[in-house]
């Protein structure tokens, strides 16, 4: 079975897309449709913005999902999903490329949610880190033992979890860890706590776009970070999707769950291989794949 993948926050790089816009009508009649709807020229950020450009969260965030999304579209009939995820951000490309979301409705719920994080990013000085070499168990009792607030934020394969949270707190917590034997604890450069309850903020406001915007029967499962099982009911899916903003992404479960499921073959449509590595991690035997541009489609 085919499953395919899509990125987050973090896979973007400087020329993402211009490949696509060169060599796709599809795709260049998307991007503009893109620069409209956003009120901005998000494809000159792309194509030829400086890494310090594409770092900005309203940017970030839609460049990502217009690169995976398009991406996907210009595939043409190769694509033929059996199941879907996304990695945070990357469920609402996941949820487009499944037919859940149309296109304008993806992007503008991307560009809300993006500058509602943003702003609760503002709100209250917060940060992430990533821990490497411990079992989650460990990382969940020290985050759960820390004062402040510090939880598991991104559980991305075994001996690798994100957790997020207050400055001080995120700081203790690292301490703690590497006395646990953690191989790195290490902050890093994001500008807030996401996944955690500092979202709060961010998950109402986004909240209130979602239930206004329109979910149709997706065309296959998608296992969302959330719950990391199959679903397939809409109102199911913006519940989850909602949650998302404050609570774990649960990616190493989900692939999990999808090969018990019966996916054989692993193809991430988007900027990097972020996910394929992260997927050849929590299971080596498994194929992976980036999507390439069907210049035929």
């Amino acid at each position: 079975m085919n499953a395919y993948i899509f990125p987050g926050q973090g896979a973007q790089f400087s020329g993402m897309g211009l490949d696509l816009y060169e060599n796709s009508p599809l795709a260049q009649e998307l991007f503009e449709k893109a620069n409209d709807l956003l009120g901005f020229h998000i494809t000159d950020i792309m194509f030829e913005g400086s890494a310090e450009d594409l770092k900005e969260t309203k940017v970030t965030q839609p460049a990502i999902f217009l690169h995976s999304v398009i991406l996907a579209k210009t595939l043409g009939d190769s694509f033929k999903p059996d199941m879907v995820a996304g990695h945070s951000l990357g469920e609402f490309s996941a949820l487009v490329a499944n037919g859940t979301l149309n296109f304008e409705d993806g992007l503008k719920l991307v560009s809300q949610r993006a500058q509602a994080m943003q702003k609760a990013c503002e709100l209250q000085p917060s940060t992430m880190a990533a821990v490497l070499g411990l079992d989650d168990a460990i990382v969940e009792k020290i985050c759960a033992t820390t004062e402040g607030i510090v939880v598991p934020a991104n559980y991305n394969c075994p001996g690798q979890l994100v957790i997020s949270g207050e400055i001080d707190a995120i700081n203790k917590a690292c301490e703690t860890l590497k006395e646990e034997g953690a191989r790195r604890a290490l902050v890093l450069p994001v500008g807030g706590a996401f996944h955690s309850p500092l979202m709060e903020p961010a998950r109402e406001e986004l909240a209130a776009a979602i239930e206004n915007t329109l979910f149709s029967k997706p065309k296959c499962p998608i296992y969302q970070n959330v719950t990391a099982s199959a679903v397939i009911d809409e109102n199911e899916i913006k519940a989850n999707l909602i949650s998302q903003l404050t609570a774990p992404v649960r990616w190493t479960q989900s692939v999990q769950q999808m090969l018990t499921d019966g996916a054989s073959h692993f193809t991430e449509v988007g900027p990097g291989k972020v996910l394929q590595g992260l997927v050849k991690k929590i299971n080596r035997e498994t194929q992976t794949a980036s999507a390439i541009l069907d210049l035929n489609a």
